[in-house]
């Protein structure tokens, strides 16, 4: 549909934005659920879904989601990848102008937009627009990023998912390496946080379970320790499985990958590493010469973690449509004009979190890496306080056996 003028300020857009995940749909059922709801349809009129994110916006391209009936929305709750269409767009200052202008035209009041920290920049300066121009405009970020990387979070709608396909995976891959031996690399997704990576360790079961090495961009990788260690696990167990981030760097803080890569860029200027299977190819070639291991593959998972249907953590999309019902709440509450919605984990035994309305800031430019506290001495692996803190927002693993 293509926007109108002369309306209130009361209606509602809502965008996705960045890398799909297997529960941003949540999010947006979520927050929809909301504005649907006694307490919402008091204060929201339409409830518009812009196509692609802050493209949509800029060219009014909307779905009316007033319109769309229950089961259809139950049905794409459940889907992954981002029902709207997501972008990689990063608005310039004279574009978040433009968004609040086509705001203001369409008499929207209330504005959500799904995605990782630089989404959240981008609510935060078209909020900014607004109250220059005394206009009443609520600016809510919701929080998305497989990566696992916001502040304002002590986790992210969309990480227990992809690292329960990575965990999935690897259960899997140490099972083949099992029955052929050689050394198996996995190049998880990553530039510059290592939790997806780390979630591999989810992995293990018994005691010789792969991965037997572990990689993450947080610490400096060094070739001649990673074929010291590739060796030694040799050694130990007849066998290797790595598990490696796309974001490894050496000393020089420069991504391995992103000087391998062909030297395509995002909008954010980053070297693309994900569609590439360049770092997989040239560990396997270091390990063959300098190694002299005969069989050695490598596989990178590339964009196959944010979207694979039926792998999905059940906590991961429970706290995704919580999170997006959170958002709403908040923001007709009126406690924060720019504002997101920080995962709060509660102390005690039993895993619980609550969905706190936070400054806009707090989820906006900057990202966290994993902490000290849960990557091993040894520099490739990770600690049972890893495991502790992963484990709840995973769920259970396939089962599986082997012969002793």
């Amino acid at each position: 549909m293509r926007a109108r003028t002369g309306m209130k300020s009361n209606n509602m857009v809502i965008a996705q934005s960045g890398g799909p995940s297997m529960v941003i749909n949540m999010s947006l059922v979520g927050a929809v659920r909301a504005a649907r709801g006694k307490a919402g349809s008091a204060k929201i009129g339409k409830i518009l879904g812009a196509r692609h994110g802050i493209q949509g916006i800029l060219a009014g391209d909307y779905i009316d989601l007033r319109k769309v009936g229950d089961r259809k929305l139950d049905a794409i709750a459940l889907t992954p990848s981002s029902a709207l269409g997501s972008c990689r767009l990063k608005p310039t200052a004279d574009d978040c102008r433009r968004i609040f202008e086509a705001f203001k035209k369409l008499g929207v009041g209330y504005f959500f937009y799904i995605g990782g920290n630089d989404s959240a920049d981008a609510a935060r300066i078209v909020a900014e627009e607004a109250e220059k121009d005394g206009y009443p405009l609520v600016c809510y970020h919701i929080p998305k990023t497989i990566d696992n990387d916001l502040r304002s979070c002590d986790h992210t709608p969309g990480f227990g998912s992809a690292a329960k396909f990575v965990a999935t995976a690897l259960r899997g891959d140490d099972l083949d390496n099992r029955a052929l031996g050689g050394v198996k690399i996995d190049v998880i997704m990553g530039r510059d946080a290592g939790f997806l990576t780390a979630a591999s360790a989810l992995a293990r079961t018994r005691p010789d379970d792969g991965p037997h090495l572990v990689y993450l961009p947080e610490v400096p990788f060094s070739e001649d320790k990673f074929v010291k260690d590739v060796k030694a696990s040799m050694k130990k167990f007849g066998r290797c499985v790595v598990a490696v981030s796309e974001g490894i760097r050496g000393k020089d803080g420069v991504p391995i990958g992103a000087k391998l890569a062909d030297g395509e860029r995002d909008s954010h200027g980053n070297v693309q590493m994900s569609g590439s299977g360049a770092l997989g190819d040239a560990l396997a070639k270091l390990l063959k010469t300098k190694a002299g291991v005969k069989r050695v593959r490598a596989d990178t998972f590339g964009y196959l973690q944010r979207s694979f249907p039926g792998v999905a953590s059940e906590t991961d999309r429970k706290e995704a449509f919580l999170a997006g019902r959170a958002a709403v709440e908040a923001a007709l509450k009126g406690k924060l004009t720019k504002g997101t919605i920080g995962i709060i984990r509660e102390e005690g035994r039993k895993y619980r979190v609550a969905f706190l309305p936070r400054p806009i800031a707090d989820a906006a430019k900057f990202t966290r890496s994993v902490p000290k506290e849960f990557i091993a001495k040894n520099g490739h692996d990770v600690t049972e306080a890893f495991i502790a803190y992963a484990k709840p927002l995973v769920g259970e693993l396939p089962k599986c056996e082997t012969f002793d």
